[in-house]
């Protein structure tokens, strides 16, 4: 059970992706575990073969515990399953052992059936009978149901939503460890975005609007290319020390309806185009919104960029999200007058925010990163 979060400590696994056997390739989704953040795919760090899960669907089970065997190509098979698994102990979860490890006593029909199968067959009165398991050990799953049980099946039971309640619980404790433990400083920079916009509407002038460039992609695209001269704004601090981080992994705040906020990673954003970026964005938020998030996506950010788009607030000054150590903030665009050439115009003008940690970095060069990111919004074409 990976950590998705700074102050997670424990998931509930909801469905298993993949099955004994099965071929598996590093960053494969094999599992969807539930967590405050909502139905989080869970991918392999492993090539191999799936040799047998040892955590049956909804159980609830602390970070660090082994949710199954991946046997690597040539190795012989593991040692059968002992008849319980110790589980680490944390405030929120007691051990308990993983279901498919202890001996239970068999349903009705004399075969193993998940949880959420169970409750799907009794609420569309469904008979088990002559049913083939697909699941670990045999076991009948949801997705061996019939098609028109499973279409009917509750959202709720079929792709776990999203519990406000439980995120922003999971927000307050991780924004509180911020607070308490991140010497933040402050910086603002108003942003001339007149040229970026025009530039962005001759670019989109024969494009269909699903292929449009939006200036969230140019904003982040600077912060990205930016980061190359800045890296102390690029890592982690942990154990009392910064770890640069050397790929630009930039994690997105992105509000879901109804109340809480996620920021999962576009990796290796300074390497994309902007085509790409903006693709990359598009499918991330509707992911997002829909509950379906991997699990790189939410530990893989190294720097997180915060934008209020059309909000319609001058600036925001964010929390960083620990171990990161600087988030960038960017509030509405309006047309303001300046002083260009000597004369009074207006200008679509975006007022830029760092929050930085003292520990790492100091107001010297962060004020020069909010340059970076200005200069590099001047050059659109460069992006």
């Amino acid at each position: 059970m990976p950590s998705l979060g700074a102050d997670m400590d424990a998931g509930t696994l909801t469905e298993w992706l993949k099955h004994p056997g099965d071929a598996i390739k590093r960053g494969d989704v094999i599992a969807v575990v539930e967590t405050q953040k909502g139905a989080i795919e869970i991918e392999a760090f492993e090539e191999g073969v799936l040799d047998r899960p040892l955590v049956e669907l909804g159980t609830k089970v602390p970070v660090g515990t082994p949710l199954a065997f991946i046997r690597t190509a040539g190795a012989p098979a593991p040692s059968p399953v002992p008849s319980e698994i110790k589980l680490p102990e944390t405030p929120a979860t007691k051990p308990v052992a993983p279901p498919i490890a202890v001996s239970v006593a068999p349903p009705a029909i004399g075969r193993r059936v998940s949880p959420a199968a169970r409750k799907i067959a009794a609420e569309h009165g469904l008979s088990l009978e002559g049913l083939k398991g697909t699941g670990p050990g045999g076991a009948i799953i949801s997705t061996d149901l019939p098609q028109a049980a499973r279409a009917a099946e509750p959202r709720a039971a079929k792709k776990p939503g999203i519990d406000l309640g439980e995120m922003r619980k999971a927000i307050a404790a991780a924004m509180a460890r911020s607070k308490r433990e991140i010497p933040h400083y402050y910086l603002s920079h108003p942003i001339d975005l007149t040229t970026a916009q025009q530039w962005l509407a001759d670019i989109n002038a024969g494009r269909e609007p699903p292929e449009r460039i939006l200036l969230a992609a140019l904003l982040s695209k600077a912060v990205a290319l930016a980061l190359h001269a800045f890296p102390e704004m690029n890592g982690f601090y942990q154990d009392g020390a910064f770890r640069p981080s050397r790929p630009i992994h930039l994690g997105t705040a992105i509000a879901i309806r109804g109340g809480g906020l996620v920021a999962p990673a576009i990796r290796d954003a300074d390497t994309l185009t902007l085509d790409g970026l903006m693709a990359a964005l598009r499918d991330l938020v509707a992911r997002t919104r829909a509950g379906r998030l991997r699990s790189s996506e939410l530990f893989d950010p190294t720097i997180t960029v915060s934008s209020l788009g059309e909000r319609g607030v001058e600036r925001l000054y964010g929390v960083i999200y620990p171990p990161q150590v600087a988030i960038i903030g960017f509030g509405t665009p309006a047309p303001l007058p300046r002083v260009v050439d000597g004369k009074v115009e207006p200008r679509l003008m975006m007022t830029a925010t760092l929050a930085a940690d003292h520990r790492v970095s100091d107001g010297h060069r962060g004020a020069l990163f909010l340059l970076e990111i200005e200069r590099r919004l001047q050059q659109p074409d460069t992006l």
